[in-house]
């Protein structure tokens, strides 16, 4: 199938085997109103599981997008295989888009500052748009977001750049496509049970497009 997501699961598999008392797993699902990605529409009423297997900082997940609103919205399932020690991170993921029969691998690296962290991500095969010389555009995405509490609430506010001219961004110069501000917060149902939820003010100056995003986190 892909080489990615053979090579991930004999990695977890040795790992598993080797320490069971240290191999973790979380999966989960969010439900949001619309399906926005750095800035980008992507589709409305979507629902977004997730799964993850992790060991000493290597993790490998998997996490998909299905949207309920139209059928033209994204279909989308994503592998990836990452790597995480104090601050530090890096990572490749395997973006699969199956209705068009289309991926695109990305490899990304990043730091958490504590105050903040900053992440740049590049593609580097599969479906990237092409430059001027018909070769890869190699299109890239740096991002910066700080987290914040305000009023018993956790937020974080991030802003996103593309450095240079790609279709696979919509972009033909530097730009700034992605700021927002989302907040989280658990409804509390029951005295042992409680909801996340989560709402995101998002805009795209390049397009000039602006989404309220609202979204619900459902988790075992």
């Amino acid at each position: 199938m892909k080489a990615l997501f053979i090579t991930s699961l004999f990695l977890i598999g040795m790992i598993a085997a080797g320490a069971q008392d240290r191999f973790e797993s979380s999966l989960g699902t969010d439900i949001v109103s619309h399906y926005v990605w750095r800035g980008q529409d992507l589709g409305g009423v979507s629902v977004q599981p997730s799964l993850e297997f992790s060991y000493r900082g290597l993790s490998f997940s998997a996490w998909g997008s299905e949207g309920l609103s139209n059928p033209m919205d994204t279909r989308e399932l994503d592998f990836t295989l990452a790597y995480e020690a104090g601050g530090f991170n890096i990572g490749v993921t395997d973006y699969w888009f199956p209705e068009i029969a289309s991926k695109v691998f990305e490899a990304n690296i990043g730091y958490d500052f504590g105050f903040g962290s900053l992440q740049w991500f590049t593609n580097f095969a599969g479906d990237d748009s092409l430059n001027d010389k018909g070769s890869l555009a190699y299109s890239s995405y740096l991002e910066a977001s700080v987290p914040f509490s305000l009023g018993g609430v956790e937020c974080a506010a991030t802003a996103g750049i593309v450095p240079f001219a790609t279709d696979f961004y919509g972009v033909d110069r530097f730009a700034f496509i992605n700021l927002s501000l989302t907040a989280s917060k658990d409804i509390q149902v029951t005295d042992s049970f409680s909801i996340p939820v989560f709402a995101q003010l998002a805009a795209n100056p390049y397009t000039k497009n602006a989404y309220l995003v609202f979204g619900i986190t459902l988790e075992p």
